[in-house]
């Protein structure tokens, strides 16, 4: 059974920063597409980061330069290091496939203040 814990959110002023993880189990880890989603409240979840297997990544435009997607293969792990955090990042942080087919974890609560 495929399961995907993620952890590190936290409450930040703007300008800070967080570290994500996401433990996936279950899964072929290493061969997969992975991204990280987050979903505001009364917002649609948004793709915001994706890396491939082999390391390329890939970023929506409000977080380029601010955020870093990366992957730890031999540890199943997935990480997204936040920089220069906004209000508008806050939301619920969740990991998936680039495709989101997996069952979705908990996702970790990420909310930044002026």
């Amino acid at each position: 059974q495929v399961q995907l814990v993620e952890s590190g959110g936290g409450l930040v002023q703007a300008g800070g920063s967080l570290r994500l993880s996401c433990v996936a189990s279950g899964m072929f880890f290493g061969i997969t597409f992975m991204g990280w989603y987050r979903q505001a409240p009364g917002k649609q979840r948004e793709l915001v980061a994706t890396i491939s297997s082999g390391g390329s990544t890939n970023y929506v435009d409000s977080v380029k330069g601010r955020f870093t997607i990366s992957r730890d293969n031999t540890k199943n792990t997935l990480y997204l290091q936040m920089n220069s955090l906004k209000p508008e990042d806050t939301a619920v942080y969740l990991c998936n496939t680039r495709t989101g087919v997996l069952q979705w974890g908990q996702g970790t609560q990420v909310t930044v203040s002026t």
